[in-house]
């Protein structure tokens, strides 16, 4: 519905009062099954073999075992000796591997409760167990960033093409298969991704309606539009929840925090500013303010929440520090609260320090490239091992995005760049917002060890890239038959290519045993092997 307009002259200027903004039409019954056939499509392959190999890869070492050891005690356990002699206990069905005394732990719960969730329902010693929650996070998210992109490009055909090279990219894949807590970050900021979205059209609404219902009276509008407040923001306070959660599981959650609130800062300025208010810049920066600090607040209560298994034990890790160590740390704070926080400090400095060499660790500025993918596993059956039919075969599980998607966001970053900035396409932004959140914070650790796997948190926006210049590429729908029918063949081409890429590099993402020459075939470059 659109208002009268009505026009009076502020600031000296012509302004006009803004419509209310529509909201986007139903989905029809054939777009939602279109919706709900990439979501299957996707949860189906990820579900498919997911418990090859039936051995734990790469660093289900550690969060397996203290999934497992969260479902029994609330809290990590230590284990009886080191990794390499525990996991092949843990392989025959032996968990029977915990002491009774805590581990030091460098993560956050969230992420191993959701792990330990799928061993409860399905036993710790089935490898479809302890991968069950990732693949059922990763399904969900294909559905998430489907609807997601349809609200952020207005198109249910970007929106099902976003489903649909998510579920066919190669790093979100293998973690969806694999019971690591990376895509457990990517969940939960892509879930507040979403709450941002909607909570944007729902604020500029309310603030469309209240300006039209009050444009007349100019002394009104100059002098009380800062003060305008568009009621409780309740899609604000579900993404607060979302972000602690999210960094409840990995604290580079925290920078999609910072990321997403910058975000509704310059969204409501972009608001308040078209809706015609004098005093756009200050309401928005007080409102702005007000609305960041309830978020922390409630993401922060989230958090805290997050360890409730560590408040409620007697020996958890540090549990007891404050009262073994009185008159240090923050003595204000309550005893618990006390020990948690030094708790803190060593998890803090552990992963700021963490600098032993690893074969796999790659810098981040060879993420975007997949200069150096991380392989989970690696095995080299000989000839008749494993249902190996030549002398050599290769087994791997390799964290290797698919090229088209990753190579043509590299160069779609750019196109996303000059939109937002001379354009002033605030969905290029937001698209931004997201691959800043959650890429850019790694560059500060020039001398850490970090790998390039931990590119799945910002993978959904990688996708966003490709789609949006996907959508550039398909036109308008007021230019020429030709025109679209032009774009609609380039996209469709690219799409295409996109899958043919998924199936050729499939057995390296779901541990197929092949032959060798075969495995060397996929490696394309020499810093893959």
């Amino acid at each position: 519905m659109t208002s009268p307009a009505v026009a009076t002259r502020a600031a000296g200027r012509e302004v006009q009062p803004p419509s209310p903004i529509e909201r986007r039409p139903r989905m029809t019954w054939r777009e939602w099954l279109a919706v709900l056939a990439v979501t299957g499509f996707g949860g189906f392959i990820r579900f498919w073999h997911l418990g090859r190999p039936s051995t734990l890869v790469f660093d289900e070492t550690y969060y397996v075992k203290q999934g497992w050891s969260m479902i029994k005690a609330g809290y990590e356990l230590a284990w009886q000796g080191k990794g390499e002699e525990v996991d092949p206990r843990w392989n025959r069905g032996d968990i029977d591997v915990f002491t009774s005394s805590p581990d030091f732990v460098v993560h956050p719960p969230v992420g191993k409760w959701m792990i330990g969730l799928g061993e409860w329902i399905f036993g710790p010693t089935s490898s479809f167990g302890w991968r069950f929650s990732s693949a059922v996070i990763g399904t969900l998210s294909i559905l998430m960033l489907t609807l997601i992109a349809r609200r952020l490009f207005g198109s249910t055909l970007l929106g099902v093409l976003a489903g649909l090279l998510l579920a066919i990219d190669g790093e979100h894949f293998v973690h969806s298969r694999t019971g690591l807590l990376d895509i457990f970050v990517m969940f939960w900021a892509l879930a507040a991704f979403g709450c941002v979205l909607i909570d944007r059209d729902i604020g500029r609404r309310r603030l469309a309606l209240r300006a039209s219902a009050e444009f007349a009276d100019r002394e009104q509008r100059t002098a009380d539009s800062w003060s305008w407040w568009l009621g409780v923001r309740w899609w604000r306070i579900a993404a607060a929840v979302c972000l602690g959660l999210c960094a409840g599981t990995k604290w580079s959650g925290l920078y999609f925090a910072v990321a997403f609130g910058l975000a509704t800062i310059f969204w409501d300025m972009g608001a308040r500013r078209a809706a015609g208010l004098r005093h756009w810049f200050a309401g928005s920066l007080i409102w702005g303010a007000l609305s960041g600090l309830g978020m922390l607040l409630v993401a922060s209560a989230t958090y805290l929440a997050s360890w409730t298994g560590w408040f409620l034990s007697s020996d958890g890790y540090d549990r007891h520090w404050a009262r073994d160590n009185p008159g240090q740390g923050f003595t204000f704070l309550p005893s618990a609260l006390r020990s948690l926080v030094h708790y803190h400090q060593q998890m803090y400095d552990f992963n700021i320090d963490l600098a032993a060499y690893h074969p796999y660790m790659a810098n981040p500025w060879s993420w975007l490239v997949m200069g150096r993918p991380t392989a989970f596993y690696y095995e080299g059956p000989k000839l008749g091992e494993k249902g190996c039919t030549v002398a050599t075969c290769s087994q791997a599980i390799t964290a290797l995005g698919n090229p088209v998607i990753w190579w043509g966001a590299a160069l779609g970053i750019v196109v996303l760049l000059f939109r937002w900035v001379l354009r002033r396409d605030w969905r290029a932004g937001a698209v931004l917002a997201g691959l800043a959140g959650g890429y850019l914070p790694w560059f500060q650790y020039q001398q850490r060890t970090i790998f390039n796997f931990y590119t799945i948190a910002f993978t959904p926006w990688v996708v966003l890239t490709v789609v949006y210049v996907l959508g550039l590429i398909l036109g308008r729908s007021s230019d020429t038959a030709r025109r679209r029918r032009t774009g609609a063949w380039i996209a469709g081409a690219l799409v295409l290519l996109a899958v043919l890429s998924f199936w050729f590099f499939l057995p390296i993402y779901t541990a197929q045993v092949i032959p060798q020459s075969s495995w060397s075939d996929r490696m394309w470059l020499p810093s893959w092997i």
